[in-house]
């Protein structure tokens, strides 16, 4: 008879010296990749705030002369408020106050219900239409040179919104991206929205909600400060050919 006193095969066993060492390397090296992760994620937004706090100030500066003149000829045009004022969510799903330049007549809000059969949105997740009538002439010109947009160096300024990121969506729009795909929803508010980002450069009005999606998931997933600055640069060359914008 043989009798088999110890494992003569070198497999290791759960309690085996080796295996719990082993195992115990894994985890630190998983804890460590982790580490590393979180360090790079918050030097990056450190960064960016800085990047976000710096051009919005010199922004400001640079295009106070225009927002001045874009004030006096918005009082001249229609009768309403200078600055339009509306609930978007954030990052983490935090509510602010998005200002823009106004662009619509003063109750179009109230009209918005009558136009609903007329959007040109696929699956009606945004609210798009060419032709908008509540849109007036002046505005036409301020959404096409994104002249509109400029009271958002003060969303910038007051931490509720980057330079670049996801652009933060209409209250209404964005439930209804919660019904049709939470993930994509979920993605675009781990990071502060943007005064530019992929759906600007990438098409704007042009392209429909899940190709917006789609590039906000990129744009979270592969973040950096080199390209966020790429997105700047891009965005003024679509602004000034005024690709997508109505």
């Amino acid at each position: 008879m043989n009798l088999r006193l110890g494992s003569t095969s070198g497999e290791k066993h759960p309690g085996d010296a080796a295996s719990i060492r082993d195992g115990e390397l894994e985890l630190a090296a998983i804890a460590g990749g982790r580490a590393s992760g979180l360090m790079a994620d918050r030097t990056y937004d450190m960064l960016k705030r800085c990047i976000d706090l710096c051009g919005a100030l010199v922004g400001l500066l640079l295009f106070a002369p225009v927002m001045l003149g874009v004030a006096m000829l918005i009082r001249l045009d229609s009768p309403g408020p200078v600055l339009f004022r509306q609930l978007r969510r954030g990052r983490n799903g935090r509510l602010f106050y998005v200002l823009k330049f106004r662009t619509m007549v003063a109750d179009a809000e109230r009209k918005l219900k009558e136009l609903e059969q007329f959007n040109e949105s696929e699956n009606g997740v945004l609210f798009k239409m060419k032709h908008d009538p509540r849109v007036t002439p002046l505005g036409r010109f301020l959404r096409r040179s994104s002249l509109d947009e400029l009271p958002q160096f003060l969303n910038v300024i007051r931490g509720e919104m980057s330079l670049v990121g996801p652009r933060p969506l209409q209250l209404r729009d964005s439930d209804k991206l919660l019904d049709l795909d939470p993930e994509g929803y979920d993605t675009r508010l781990k990071v502060l929205p943007g005064l530019t980002g992929p759906w600007q450069v990438g098409g704007r009005s042009d392209i429909d909600y899940a190709q917006m999606v789609e590039l906000d998931r990129e744009y979270v997933e592969s973040r950096s400060l080199l390209g966020d600055i790429r997105i700047i640069f891009q965005t003024v060359l679509v602004v000034v050919v005024g690709r997508g914008a109505y």
